[in-house]
Formats: C-alpha cells, sequence, structure tokens
C-alpha cells in the first residue's frame, strides 16, 4: 500500500503532486483515528474503520477534490454534488490557498456521521 500511494503522488505533474500531498497531510492530521489506505485506485481517508473521504482528479480541469462518503448529509456551502446522490465534493484549485478552515469545519461535521454509519438506531 505504501509504495501504491507515494507511486500515486509521484506521478503527478506539479502542482497537483504538492497540492495532492498537503491535502493527504491535512486530513491526516486533522484527527489521530484519521487512517490513509489504498482503495479503487485512489487514496482514501477511514476513519476507525470506515471511510471517510478520499482524493481524486477531476479529468476536466486535472484539479484535485476531495469526495466525502456522506456528503449528502452534510450541509456546507463550498461543497458541491453535481450528478452524485451521496458524495459531496470539495474542489481544489491547486495553485491558490487551500481552504483549511473549510476543510476543518466538514471534517468536524463528517467524522460523527462516519462513525455513525452502519450502527442501528
Amino acid at each position: 500500500m505504501e509504495e501504491q500511494l507515494s507511486n500515486y503522488y509521484l506521478d503527478q505533474p506539479e502542482p497537483l503532486k504538492s497540492a495532492l500531498m498537503a491535502l493527504s497531510d491535512l486530513i491526516v492530521a486533522f484527527d489521530p483515528d484519521i487512517q490513509v489506505a489504498w482503495k479503487y485506485t485512489s487514496p482514501f481517508f477511514v476513519y476507525r474503520n470506515k471511510n471517510l473521504c478520499y482524493l481524486w482528479v477531476d479529468k476536466s480541469n486535472n484539479h484535485p477534490y476531495i469526495g466525502f462518503i456522506d456528503g449528502s448529509q452534510l450541509d456546507h456551502p463550498l461543497l458541491e454534488s453535481g450528478e452524485r446522490k451521496q458524495i459531496r465534493i470539495l474542489p481544489i484549485d491547486p495553485e491558490q490557498d487551500f481552504p483549511v478552515e473549510a476543510l476543518h469545519q466538514i471534517l468536524a461535521a463528517a467524522l460523527p456521521l462516519c462513525a455513525d454509519r452502519g450502527k442501528k438506531g
């Protein structure tokens, strides 16, 4: 897994490579229970063994985005749904400053949803 993740990042052109690596670092640093994994040919971030979000590159503009698994339950003005029913994305311009505060707000809202997913109530 480590080699696949490293190759994924290293194979990207700049500024995409630096943006993806920085986003990964920001997500993992947010909470000690967030771990990075390699799933579906992409970096995924799991919280307590449940999929939280992932990094992907939009083929139309070559910009990265963070896809949130429980996105349909998240309410933030920077999240977009497009044609997706469940997942909402946070698009990132690799040549601009990241919306770090917004990312932290979204992660703070997403962690409890992720932790509660699958629990019977």
